[in-house]
């Protein structure tokens, strides 16, 4: 069977070679070390929506806590 993967250079490749390195060095300290399993992409399309998302990525820690994948 053929296997279906993201297109090289696509977001979605990145984000999964990125997340493989990080991986590799954050088990090599902390064994436990897990990614939460979805990620979210966004076009931004104009200035009003990047300050929207800027705002939500800088107070997301402050959310973390009731966030049900976030679990200690």
């Amino acid at each position: 069977m053929a296997s279906i993967s993201p297109k090289q250079g696509s977001l979605s490749s990145v984000i999964r070679s990125y997340k493989s390195s990080v991986s590799k060095q954050c088990r090599a300290i902390h064994a436990d070390f897990v990614w939460q399993t979805r990620f979210h992409d966004r076009i931004i399309r104009d200035e009003s929506e990047f300050w929207k998302i800027r705002e939500y990525i800088l107070n997301n820690p402050g959310n973390w806590g009731k966030d049900k994948y976030n679990q200690p």
